[in-house]
């Protein structure tokens, strides 16, 4: 057995985990404009469904307003209905090619709705992490089962593997942190 090679895989899907919470939570609204906030939106053009980063510009001139340019002018009801239908709460205005979102100051009861769905994020990547460690530590054991490592290597490299979730857990714990803590500040 490769030990190397289990940790190298185990740090690179760990690393993936907490990149896929980064774009969850990039997703979030905190009350500011973010470019990032219409990331998930398919906007149906050209016969399939494309981002909508690939059928428009989406920059932020000022703290609650987003602006969605289109590159093509035909496409503007389709994506302004993608926003419309995103369940993000938004409602576009539309000029021409261009598309505006004002954002409302969020309420306290919103606020508290979207730490809730942020903590439910932090738990599916804690979820993720869990499982990448059982099936790391599982082939650990079929490697002593396969006489392929001695019980002893077995215990030292559980440990060496069990650093790498706790600071992963504790990278995620951080974020999560940070999130509630920016949607919290009005």
């Amino acid at each position: 057995m490769d030990y190397q090679a289990l940790k190298a895989e185990t740090e690179q899907k760990t690393a993936q985990t907490l990149e896929v919470l980064q774009g969850e939570y990039a997703g979030l609204r905190t009350g500011r404009a973010s470019v990032h906030l219409l990331d998930g939106i398919r906007v149906p053009v050209y016969g399939s469904e494309m981002p909508i980063n690939q059928v428009a510009t989406v920059s932020t001139p000022d703290t609650q307003t987003l602006s969605v340019t289109v590159w093509d002018i035909s496409n503007a009801p389709a994506v302004e209905k993608a926003i419309r239908d995103s369940g993000l709460g938004l409602n576009p205005m539309t000029a021409g090619g261009v598309i505006r979102l004002n954002l409302p100051p969020l309420t306290e009861e919103r606020r508290r709705e979207l730490t809730k769905v942020a903590g439910k994020y932090a738990e599916e990547a804690k979820i993720s992490m869990r499982n990448i460690r059982q099936d790391a530590m599982g082939k650990i054991k079929r490697a002593v089962t396969d006489k392929e490592i001695s019980e002893d290597d077995q215990h030292k490299f559980e440990e060496d593997l069990q650093k790498v979730f706790e600071k992963r857990g504790a990278e995620v714990d951080a974020m999560a942190k940070q999130k509630e803590t920016d949607i919290m500040s009005v």
